[in-house]
């Protein structure tokens, strides 16, 4: 156990004079890759689907049904990641689901039919979604370990291999198939795994039976302390916010102060310190029922912005080529757009938020999101449409992350798993309602929904301004 005990060492130390340990930045390092992987790998399908779809010859409602199958197969994963990772911990269920998707991503291409594409996009979904859920789990416990705002710098992971991924299948669009094209990926994503995955489960941070060790070690209670409230969003390092509320909600978890609450080296509390889990019955079955509305409530911040990610994804490409009449090329290069985009916005999530506050920063990304949309989707242009996507991309940036952190500093793997299943179900559910609606109304309008979610998420993150986490003792 000596990773453990480095990382107990670690988390007792003051914030101020923190410095990361060995093994704690090769974590990091390996986790990063795995965002990256998992945002290459989809960006390659991604960019592809023109060309899938009329190799199958699907109409829009179809390609919609068929895209159902990776909003099936990811919520049911969803929902049984949380519990694997508890018992054979999140490292583990990153690297097996990781393979998987990296299998998986090659089969789409070789189908003949939207209803094979449908069932093929099961298991693709399948993969993704337990993916997120397990590798969103360890960057939880890898934020609470490090006790600084990081979150947003694995999503960036995501959004650059996304940038990659779309930019070579741009290249390669008119010059090899998609079966070829993905098939190439299949390899790149299995050593990647096996290289990342072996630091990944060297020093693993959580093991079967519960979250991981370093929240154990030196977090507060069942569900977020100190630590963990520390890569919530803002961290404790930059906890003096500007509005009402969130200095409550920097100190994320059971309402621990992270500046005035210090653990024992071994990880308990000192004497006369309360923490989550030490108060009366009644109480903690309050504030347990307001800790699974707030974790409801990040999952629909999270399902709000996710939604746009999806549709821009999956018919971002689509818009471009067939309503704008461009070639493939052009249409990945919308994608890239916004992968850029956000890539830059989650770079810079961590200042954002210090500077604006954590709700303030919410509320300016859905806003900017929801004038970007309108913009991307409505505009006769193609220049202007990629000005639209881009900042669409930017505005999202960091909703996603943000509501999945808090998530997980509340309630640990099951709060990840909880959030991602409302999160990413905006994601992989909003491709085909997107397909639905395009037989409706055409597709321009129908992106115009990407808009009024972002509207709604802003709504949202301002509602909640002042609500703190409940205090348990």
């Amino acid at each position: 156990m000596p990773t453990l005990n480095k990382i107990g060492t670690a988390l007792s130390r003051s914030h101020h004079t923190f410095a990361p340990d060995p093994a704690l930045r090769a974590l990091r390092v390996a986790l990063t890759v795995f965002f990256a992987v998992d945002g290459f790998l989809f960006a390659g399908w991604v960019v592809r689907i023109p060309a899938i779809k009329a190799q199958v010859g699907a109409s829009a409602g179809q390609l919609g049904l068929a895209l159902l199958g990776v909003s099936v197969g990811a919520i049911a994963t969803m929902v049984l990641t949380g519990r694997l990772c508890r018992v054979f911990g999140n490292e583990r269920v990153t690297v097996v689901t990781a393979a998987m998707l990296a299998v998986s991503v090659a089969l789409p291409p070789r189908t003949h039919s939207a209803l094979a594409l449908g069932l093929v996009l099961l298991f693709f979904g399948a993969s993704y979604g337990g993916l997120n859920v397990a590798m969103n789990s360890v960057a939880v416990d890898l934020v609470a370990a490090l006790r600084r705002p990081v979150m947003s710098s694995f999503h960036a992971a995501y959004s650059m291999g996304g940038l990659l991924g779309a930019g070579i299948g741009g290249l390669l669009a008119s010059h090899l198939s998609p079966a070829t094209h993905l098939m190439l990926l299949t390899p790149i994503g299995l050593l990647t795994v096996l290289f990342a995955g072996r630091v990944l489960v060297a020093h693993p941070l959580s093991h079967g039976g519960g979250r991981g060790a370093a929240a154990r070690e030196g977090s507060a209670g069942a569900g977020a302390g100190a630590g963990a409230g520390a890569g919530a969003g803002v961290g404790a390092g930059a906890g003096a916010e500007a509005e009402a509320g969130t200095g409550a909600e920097a100190g994320a978890g059971a309402g621990v102060d992270p500046e005035r609450t210090t653990l024992a080296p071994d990880g308990t509390a000192p004497a006369g310190k309360a923490l989550a889990g030490t108060a009366p019955a009644g109480k903690r079955g309050t504030a347990g029922h307001r800790t699974t509305l707030l974790v409801a409530v990040f999952g629909l911040i999270a399902g709000c912005s996710a939604y746009g990610e999806g549709a821009l994804a999956e018919w971002g490409a689509l818009h471009i080529q067939q309503d704008l009449h461009n070639g493939p090329g052009i249409a990945a290069a919308g994608y890239a757009c916004v992968t850029s985009a956000m890539t830059i916005g989650r770079l810079t999530g961590a200042a954002l938020i210090t500077r604006l506050g954590q709700s303030r920063a919410l509320v300016f990304g859905g806003l900017t999101a929801c004038g970007g949309m309108l913009l991307g989707a409505l505009a006769p242009f193609t220049a202007l449409v990629m000005v639209g996507f881009a900042l669409t991309g930017l505005g999202l940036a960091n909703l996603f992350p943000t509501a999945i952190a808090r998530a997980g500093a509340l309630t640990g793997p099951s709060g990840v798993a909880a959030a991602s299943t409302l999160g990413y179900g905006g994601m992989l559910l909003g491709p085909p309602a997107i397909g639905f609606l395009t037989d409706a109304v055409g597709l321009p309008t129908a992106l115009t929904t990407v808009s009024a979610l972002a509207a709604v998420a802003a709504v949202i993150a301002w509602s909640v301004r002042h609500t703190s986490p409940p205090r348990s003792a």
